[in-house]
This record gives C-alpha cells, structure tokens and sequence, in this order.
C-alpha cells in the first residue's frame, strides 16, 4: 500500500490543485456499524500517511463505507471464499475536484 500511496503523493505534488477523496470499504463479516468505524479508520490511515508526507490535509478527504458497497455477491449470510471477501476490502481513490 506505501508503494501506492507514495505514487499518489507525488502525484499531487505536481497537480497541486488536485484534491483526493479515499474511499474505504470492508468485506461483509462483523457487524455493519464495526465496519463502518473500520473502514473510516482505513480510510482516515490513507490520509494521515500521505499528510506526513507533505500534503495538506484540506486536499484530502477520508470516507468509510463499510459494507455497503460491495464488488461481488458476498452479503451478510452469503458464503464466499476468503478471495472473494478480500475483493471487496479495498481503498479507492478518486481525484474529485480543483482547488
């Protein structure tokens, strides 16, 4: 993930009007509101490392959707593989806007 985020650091360091929105998400298992505070905790991780790099944190904005927004079928009470749970913990990244 370092080797990601480092590439979008200096991504935004040449695009300084770029600003970012990271987008966490986690697999269907546990409780809906645990992985909506997990999620926001990933997302908000993403953030914190790429602040300590030099980005100001107004460029940058945190979102956790826990479960909400899955890749595939895997759903509370659906069975799924450990690969197919793993797709759908992810960070997404979106360019959203100029400053």
């Amino acid at each position: 993930s370092r080797r990601v985020l480092d590439e979008v650091v200096a991504y935004m360091n040449e695009a300084p009007h770029l600003t970012l929105e990271l987008s966490s998400h986690t697999d269907s298992r546990s409780s809906e509101a645990f992985n909506l505070e997990l999620s926001q905790r990933r997302a908000q991780a993403c953030v914190d490392y790429i602040v300590a790099q030099g980005v100001h944190a107004t460029r940058i904005l945190a979102k956790g959707f826990g479960e909400s927004r899955p890749l595939n079928h895997c759903k509370d009470g659906v069975p799924c593989t450990e690969a197919e749970h793993q797709q759908n913990r992810r960070t997404e990244l979106h360019f959203v806007g100029i400053q």
